[in-house]
């Protein structure tokens, strides 16, 4: 089992001081047990699609904000002395992973050059959601195609093909949109010049599209 600081100190060991240290907090769950306050921060930033504000992780962890604030920036500081591949940044409000701007060119390379494969199609229906109705949330893309697409968004904004794109003032929800990439993929001069999508729909939208016509004509 484990030995943290603590009993390494000499003090009495037990279920209460192996679980974690008075810097590591061990977080509500099974009696005596629990992850750290710095591994349920690593794990729930892992999976943020946009900055997490630090109330809205402080609820979830169960401790004061305080405490969250500065296990945050010393995880920053920690990330950026060690030189990781990874920073941990404040923006926009809120905390989320980025990767080091060092790194940069390896980043772009990567997602230019070692990713040269054909998108799927649950990407392309993505992308083609963004390209006509951008700017647009990722809650709107996902329910334009009735599924989640937070991992295809993702994979979109690394591909190049899509960035954000601001906020929305009523919702605070992230906008995107397509980038300068993605035209130039296209070989198109500039968004306007995409084509209509009215020839591309199936033809039994369009005779359902003229029923509902004739019905509220009637």
């Amino acid at each position: 089992m484990r030995k943290t600081n603590d009993m390494q100190r000499g003090s009495p060991s037990g279920p209460e001081h192996e679980a974690g240290s008075p810097q590591e907090p061990v977080l509500p769950g099974a009696a005596g047990s629990g992850p750290g306050l710095r591994a349920s921060l690593e794990a729930i930033l892992l999976v943020a699609d946009e900055p997490v504000p630090e109330m809205v992780i402080a609820q979830v962890v169960e401790q004061p904000t305080e405490e969250v604030s500065a296990a945050l920036r010393e995880l920053a500081t920690s990330y950026r002395d060690a030189g990781r591949g990874f920073e941990l940044s404040e923006v926009a409000g809120g905390w989320r992973f980025y990767t080091s701007a060092d790194c940069a060119a390896v980043v772009e390379r990567f997602v230019r050059d070692g990713q040269e494969v054909r998108l799927t199609q649950a990407a392309l229906e993505t992308l083609a959601v963004v390209a006509y109705r951008q700017p647009v949330s990722r809650a709107r893309v996902s329910a334009v195609r009735g599924v989640n697409c937070d991992g295809v968004m993702r994979t979109l904004v690394l591909r190049g093909l899509v960035e954000e794109a601001g906020t929305d003032q009523e919702t605070g929800a992230i906008l995107f949109r397509t980038t300068g990439y993605f035209l130039e993929r296209l070989g198109l001069p500039a968004i306007d010049d995409l084509p209509e999508l009215a020839p591309f729909l199936p033809d039994h939208l369009d005779d359902e599209q003229d029923t509902g016509h004739e019905t509220a004509g009637a």
